[in-house]
């Protein structure tokens, strides 16, 4: 046939009529075993395939879903970005990738389906959006946050135990004897974002230790990246005392105070360990190794998954859910492992 095989062909080819093949296609019971079986010789032999695009438009869905996240030149975003697509290629849904750059303005843009004529629904890190923010939101577009959250039950929302994950980081590496231990991109006040729930755990550690808080020893740093990292370490090793270890709140600043400290003639981990966060694919090649926190980044995608694809089916107004993802403090090289 040089058309398109419709429904109506499939119909004639097996003798049954377009209702039995559209129950066939639907997986209805009440067929017949017979039935069923000429309906699928027929679907093979003509090469029929199901028109997602037509079925979805009458069930007034796109088949297609938004992941907007900060930055995907950040390695922690763009590997939750392909569990997030892999996952969703396995429920049949099509990913929409959108790059906010921690802006508020394009959080909101996301927060009230800017491009919700195309998608059913949306995973949204943030970084800036206010607590009101998601109090005004359109309530008819599905949402799950992962990570930041600038409201408790405000919506569905996926991340780690963030106190825990730095209270355990910061544990090993006072079991190493270590007691000066600098914080690179923490944040002692302010809105209970990541970075200050992971100086929250920091705190909680130093505390059980009975270690002095020093909050000269908690540096904020303009963004996420290498070169603030390396910019941070380098001012933390001229001073006197310098610290003798850094967590580090991504692996990129890890990364970038590991080239510093190198430029500095500082051992790591003789002089200073070193700890990151994300367990991203550069820590396991960097020299020394990185040791980092690591969230399970394959169930934070499937568990945000599952929860958009619920509210989408389901009704919106069911109880929000708050799903907390396992992690591991995985010891390496640079703290000793």
């Amino acid at each position: 046939m040089a058309a398109r095989p419709r429904i109506k062909d499939v119909a004639e080819y097996a003798g049954v009529s377009p209702k039995t093949v559209s129950n066939v296609i639907n997986n209805f019971e009440h067929v017949s075993d017979r039935t069923r079986e000429a309906v699928r010789e027929a679907i093979d032999a003509l090469g029929y395939r199901v028109n997602m695009a037509g079925r979805q438009l009458r069930q007034g869905r796109t088949g297609m879903i938004t992941l907007a996240v900060p930055e995907l030149d950040v390695a922690y975003f763009a590997e939750l970005a392909k569990h997030v697509m892999t996952e969703a290629d396995r429920r049949g849904l099509t990913v929409l990738l959108h790059q906010t750059g921690g802006s508020r303005e394009r959080e909101l843009a996301a927060l009230h389906g800017f491009d919700a004529q195309f998608s059913d629904g949306i995973i949204l890190s943030p970084l800036a959006l206010q607590p009101r923010d998601l109090a005004t939101r359109d309530r008819r577009l599905p949402v799950v946050l992962l990570g930041e959250r600038p409201a408790e039950g405000s919506t569905d929302h996926v991340a780690i135990d963030n106190v825990r994950a730095a209270r355990e980081a910061t544990a090993h590496l006072l079991e190493r004897g270590r007691r000066r231990i600098a914080v690179v991109g923490g944040m002692v006040r302010g809105r209970q974002g990541t970075d200050r729930l992971r100086t929250d755990g920091y705190r909680e550690a130093l505390r059980a230790a009975k270690v002095p808080f020093d909050s000269d020893l908690v540096v904020p740093v303009d963004a996420y990246h290498w070169r603030d990292g390396a910019r941070a370490a380098a001012e933390l090793v001229e001073r006197d005392p310098h610290p003798d270890a850094l967590l580090c709140l991504n692996d990129h600043l890890a990364l970038g105070a590991l080239r510093a400290l190198h430029e500095k003639r500082v051992s790591v981990p003789k002089d200073i360990d070193v700890v990151g966060f994300d367990d991203i694919e550069a820590s396991r090649f960097s020299v020394p190794t990185l040791t980092t926190v690591a969230p399970d980044k394959e169930e934070i995608a499937r568990a945000a998954v599952a929860l958009l694809v619920d509210r989408i089916d389901g009704p919106d107004d069911g109880p929000l859910v708050d799903h907390v993802v396992g992690h591991e403090v995985i010891v390496r090289e640079s703290s000793g492992g």
